[in-house]
């Protein structure tokens, strides 16, 4: 069964220099906000749309780490991560909504000529009640989907099929005005949040710093889980189902759990991709956006933990690019990207280097 390259890493170079490399990494993050607070006649000043995409793909690469969790240790293929992440989003994005509103209704609602919240925007104006709606929707989404298709064995690319409609689903679910959501036009126009304002640059290094102790935390939760007897009954999980079974293991059950921890995670990214980036609708729920996220997988190199962060800065980095100096060729350079990595990289980037590394 294959370790996590954490696991393997430490053992080959020591806990003290894997330490010492993930110390300088955190660290490096972590001096952008401080760098982004200097005076914009500074040389050394980055810009807000520096930290803002920085932050961006950071996001990004919370949810390939946690679809990293589902396919590359329980080999439970997900095409349907973003819904979860956009959950999050859209319940932060409420109390963003209502923090900008004050005593009224959210400016959409009004131009809609709604008189009044629905129901299921109770207590949305309080952010500890946003907060547990950012774990409690992905989260109860996830159990209930998760429940009903573990126990009726579904997997595979049935599995796939079916996370993927979910999100289709989710996405036209929310493009309807009459949903409450904003339709087509999502959550925007954001002033302020917990009282300070949104677009400070005091307010956007914070919440850089909150998306840099998430991706830490979940990298950890990660490691520390892959090394645990339940990550070695995942991968035998993976690799031999059957054979799990036979040895006297429910698998839906650890399904089911890593299924669920997944998209809380998820969900925490979306909620902290919203304040910073500005804005959230129902695009994010596009099945493309959830194949989008298999690649970083794929190409970062599954099962791996580190490979999928690292293939998310490369795509995101490289689309970030594309759509500027080349739009019209961005879904072409994907494409190519994926039948690349699908015949000449099936272990992804981190499978190439150990390869040279063997050899």
């Amino acid at each position: 069964m294959n370790q996590p390259l954490t696991v393997t890493a430490a053992q080959k170079i020591g806990p003290k220099a894997t330490l010492g490399v993930a110390a300088v990494a955190f660290v490096a993050l972590l001096a952008l906000p401080l760098l982004h607070l200097l005076p914009e006649n500074n040389a050394l000043h980055l810009s807000a749309y520096g930290l803002t995409l920085t932050g961006k793909i950071l996001c990004y690469a919370i949810v390939a780490l946690a679809l990293d969790l589902v396919w590359g240790y329980a080999g439970l293929l997900s095409l349907g991560h973003g819904l979860f992440f956009a959950l999050g989003g859209y319940a932060m994005g409420m109390y963003l909504m209502r923090e900008a509103a004050g005593d009224g209704l959210p400016a959409f609602m009004t131009f809609l000529s709604w008189s009044e919240l629905p129901w299921y925007w109770a207590g949305t104006q309080h952010f500890l009640w946003a907060l547990c709606l950012v774990v409690l929707a992905p989260g109860l989404l996830a159990l209930v989907f998760g429940f009903f298709a573990f126990r009726s064995r579904i997997k595979g690319v049935y599995f796939s099929i079916m996370t993927q409609a979910l999100t289709f689903a989710g996405m036209l679910l929310f493009f309807r005005n009459e949903t409450g959501f904003g339709g087509n036009n999502g959550f925007t126009n954001f002033r302020s949040i917990l009282g300070f304002p949104i677009t400070a640059p005091e307010t956007r290094a914070a919440l850089f710093v909150a998306i840099v102790l998430l991706l830490a935390g979940s990298l950890l939760f990660g490691w520390r889980l892959a090394r645990s007897k339940f990550g070695r009954v995942l991968t035998a999980l993976r690799d031999a189902e059957n054979r799990l079974m036979f040895c006297g293991y429910d698998p839906r059950g650890y399904k089911l759990f890593v299924w669920t921890l997944s998209a809380v995670i998820c969900g925490l990214a979306g909620a902290l991709f919203v304040p910073l980036v500005g804005i959230i609708n129902p695009s994010e729920m596009s099945p493309t956006n959830s194949i989008e996220a298999a690649v970083w997988v794929a190409l970062g190199g599954r099962g791996t933990l580190i490979g999928p962060l690292l293939g998310a800065g490369v795509v995101n980095g490289a689309k970030s690019w594309f759509t500027v100096a080349f739009p019209e060729y961005w879904l072409f350079f994907l494409g190519a990207l994926f039948i690349v990595v699908t015949l000449y990289l099936p272990k992804g980037i981190i499978g190439l280097l150990r390869k040279e590394k063997e050899q």
